[in-house]
């Protein structure tokens, strides 16, 4: 599972391969919890981390859902996802 972003000790992964499950998502980690997040409205689909990193992924995803959007449609198709831009 590539890691397709870092920031403030959070790591954000896609997994790639056809038929991944819906609804397209990312797995998030920070420390040692791990949560998964829908890419479609932002929410925490499971899972757990602490409320300023769900607020923190919340604002990267809002700010970057066309690349993790497309970056999802590559890993439908067995591509390697593209790096996105961490939260600064």
């Amino acid at each position: 599972m590539p890691t397709i972003s870092m920031f403030f000790g959070i790591i954000v992964r896609m997994y790639f391969g056809p038929k991944e499950h819906n609804p397209p998502h990312i797995h998030v980690y920070y420390q040692d919890d791990t949560a998964m997040f829908n890419l479609e409205n932002g929410s925490l689909l499971s899972g757990k981390i602490p409320n300023r990193q769900i607020k923190l992924v919340g604002a990267w995803m809002e700010i970057h859902k066309d690349e993790l959007l497309a970056d999802w449609k590559l890993c439908q198709e067995w591509e390697k996802p593209f790096t996105i831009n961490p939260l600064q």
